[in-house]
């Protein structure tokens, strides 16, 4: 056996290796530079300020106005309180909503101390626990899909039924976090499969600007307020319909992107201050100047477009007066 060969041919074996790894190593750092000068840097564009930020605990129910929120990837949430994770269902766990109840709007649930405050016009203030475990839990439908909720007890569905003056039997939910929520994209095809929520009709998040209801009012009898739209974030200094072609926004430490328009139904013609519908405004006026292009019609068939729904890209803290940036690349 030749050992000078041997030890010459190890030589250059490994001399091969090092070239190998080597070589791999300047290829995955070509990459990564490569990656890091090719990709587009982010550009943020101031395009307007938080006006207001506004809680919905109970769907449908009045707004809780906040100065500061936590944005969670299923929307907003302030100490106990979560947007839309209470819900007034029928005895066969239907939703009940201001399209079948109007005065609903007029219905405010809060929390304070672990516990739950309803209170309605001309009805007494009724306090319960925030968990009540030993409660059922029920099996509720949310535009036909299926999500669970605690029912809150006989005192609530008793006070709701009489609120009502209902001949039918109401009861109220609550979502849960060890609760499976709802994919919507279940309802609605453009979300992805991993975005959830409880109770809200679709997104997460809901966005309108403060210039696009003055525009409204402006070419109707009776003016409108924010409210009656339901919206979260609230945006002022920008000009109307901005908010349209905000695909990604930075607000606070809060990032969102838009997911689609917000189509308007029935419900914008309740008056949140009454409780009344309508049946006709805003939304008829609506209908004749913010009707989608004929190649979404097939998502919005013939809801008028008004505010944006977004998702939550990454979660964090915003408060009334962050400045809001428009993201491009």
């Amino acid at each position: 056996m030749d050992l000078r060969k041997l030890a010459a041919d190890a030589v250059s074996q490994n001399k091969k290796a090092a070239l190998l790894i080597g070589g791999a190593g300047v290829a995955i750092l070509g990459f990564g530079l490569g990656y890091k000068y090719l990709r587009k840097p982010e550009k943020a564009v101031r395009v307007g300020v938080v006006s207001q930020l506004l809680i919905h605990p109970l769907k449908s129910g009045k707004a809780v106005p906040l100065a500061l929120a936590e944005c969670q990837k299923m929307g907003l949430k302030f100490g106990e309180l979560q947007d839309r994770h209470w819900m007034v269902v029928a005895e066969d766990g239907h939703m009940v909503t201001g399209r079948q109840e109007p005065r609903l709007v007029l219905v405010s649930l809060t929390c304070e101390g672990g516990q739950v405050c309803l209170n309605g016009p001309n009805m007494e203030e009724l306090k319960f626990p925030i968990k009540q475990p030993d409660n059922p839990i029920l099996d509720c439908r949310v535009f036909g899909v299926d999500i669970q909720g605690r029912d809150c007890g006989d005192k609530v569905s008793h006070w709701l039924t009489d609120y009502f003056k209902a001949e039918k039997t109401y009861r109220l939910v609550h979502f849960e976090p060890s609760m499976r929520p709802r994919k919507t994209a279940e309802k609605e095809a453009v979300y992805q499969q991993f975005e959830e929520v409880a109770y809200p009709d679709f997104g997460a998040v809901m966005l309108l600007s403060e210039a696009s209801v003055k525009d409204l009012s402006s070419k109707l009898e009776k003016g409108v307020t924010v409210e009656r739209f339901r919206p979260n974030i609230v945006i002022s200094d920008c000009k109307p319909f901005d908010e349209d072609s905000w695909e990604e926004l930075q607000i606070g430490s809060v990032r969102l992107q838009r997911v689609m328009a917000c189509g308007r139904c029935l419900f914008t013609t309740v008056d949140p201050e009454t409780g009344v519908m309508s049946r006709k405004e805003p939304l008829e006026t609506l209908k004749n100047y913010r009707l989608c292009t004929p190649s979404e019609k097939h998502i919005y068939k013939t809801a008028p477009l008004f505010g944006q729904l977004h998702n939550v890209k990454k979660t964090g803290i915003f408060q009334v007066g962050d400045v809001v940036y428009k993201i491009t690349r």
